[in-house]
Formats: structure tokens, C-alpha cells, sequence
């Protein structure tokens, strides 16, 4: 199977996960095959909370309601990709610039599903760049700091948040601790949020595989 068939494999997988009411709905490719998987069962569902404005304009243009986060409350699932995941769970994403959303969505939700293709299985953080999103007059400090950490961060060149801030691919990491080394970066001054999930990690991987998609849980 092709990548792009294993995303899509996962993405119908996923819908077994999705209960009548609000879910949320995460950012990139994988997720964007689980947003045409879901506009199959819209009926089902009272609307979706979007993770970025590409998403929201995915989900209207399949005619899915996109809900204000402030007024869904507490969501019962929500359903995301990984650029990098663990069997623990935890995961490296921002790949598409969209963590911060992204986080705050996983943090209101009930169960958080990540769907990935096999190659995002990994045995250690790291060796996708991971990103962190900084308020721009910050952007020396913060560079400064994440260096002493032991990365290599790299301006994401031409690229603005949806909440109007840059990102800075962080290189050259191996993440032993993921939940310390999460909490040591969000406490930089002028870190918005870091693109690793572990505090707040998956607590069901869909992993698309030439066997089939295997179900994994913390």
C-alpha cells in the first residue's frame, strides 16, 4: 500500500471513534482524509471544532458545521495526526504549523485519537525537527535558550501562525524525557507552545500498516 492509502485506511479506522455530538479535528493530511471520511456520517454529528482555519475551510466545504471552541465545551473526541509518535503515546507534531490550536483542542477532549501511517512509529523523539511556536520579538531569546537545551532551531522561513507568530524548527534533539523536556520549553519567556504532546499524549494510535491498521493504547 501506498502512503497516501495507509492515511486513508486509518481515516475510515477512525470512524469508529466518533460519537454522536461535537468532536474535534486536527491539521494536516492524514487528518484532512479523516475530514472526507467524515462528511460520509456528517448526520451523525452536531459539528466539528477545527485545530486551523485549513481545517475549518475543509469541514464547511464538505458542509460540517465548524463550532467555536468557547461555546462546544468539553469535546468527546478528537482525532489528529503525528509527524512523530511513541508507544507511549507521546508524539512530536506542528509539522503543519498548527500546534497551539492543535494542543488546546487535545486538552478539551475526552479521548484523544491520533491516526498515522507506519512510519510515524518511532522508538525516540527527535529526529523529526520539532516545532515551537514564538511571539516574534522573542525569536533571538527563545533561539538562544532552545540551544542550550542541546537543539539546533531554525526560523520556519516565509511561514506565520494562524495566531500571527512564527515557528522555529528545533534540530539535532534526542527526547529522552518528553514530558519534562515539553514543560521546560513552554516555561521559556516567549514560547507560545512546543509541538510535543506528551503531557497531554494520544490515548489511542491508529497506525496504518501493509497488514492492516493495528489499534495501539497507552
Amino acid at each position: 500500500m501506498t502512503q497516501d492509502e495507509l492515511k486513508q485506511a486509518v481515516a475510515r479506522a477512525a470512524i469508529e471513534h466518533v460519537p454522536a455530538g461535537i468532536i474535534g479535528v486536527g491539521t494536516g493530511s492524514t487528518a484532512n482524509y479523516f475530514i472526507d471520511e467524515l462528511a460520509k456520517i456528517k448526520g451523525r454529528i452536531d459539528g466539528a471544532v477545527a485545530s486551523s482555519e485549513a481545517t475549518a475551510q475543509r469541514l464547511k466545504s464538505h458542509g460540517i458545521p465548524v463550532l467555536d471552541l468557547n461555546s462546544a465545551g468539553e469535546l468527546a473526541v478528537y482525532v489528529d495526526g503525528a509527524d512523530e509518535i511513541t508507544k507511549h503515546m507521546h508524539m512530536i507534531k506542528g509539522g503543519g504549523g498548527a500546534l497551539t490550536r492543535e494542543k488546546i483542542v487535545a486538552a478539551c477532549s475526552k479521548k484523544f485519537v491520533c491516526i498515522a501511517d507506519g512510519s510515524k512509529l518511532v522508538g525516540m523523539l527527535g529526529n523529526f525537527p520539532l516545532p515551537v511556536e514564538v511571539v516574534p520579538m522573542a525569536q533571538s531569546y527563545v533561539a538562544r535558550e532552545l540551544v542550550k537545551l542541546g537543539g539546533q532551531p531554525m526560523l520556519r522561513q516565509g511561514f506565520t501562525t494562524d495566531n500571527g507568530n512564527i515557528i522555529l524548527d528545533v534540530h539535532g534533539l534526542k527526547i529522552m524525557n518528553p514530558v519534562e523536556l515539553e514543560t521546560q520549553i513552554n516555561q521559556i519567556t516567549g514560547v507560545v507552545t512546543n509541538g510535543l504532546f506528551a503531557r497531554r499524549p494520544a490515548d489511542v494510535l491508529l497506525l496504518g500498516t501493509s497488514e492492516g491498521v493495528r489499534t495501539l493504547q497507552a
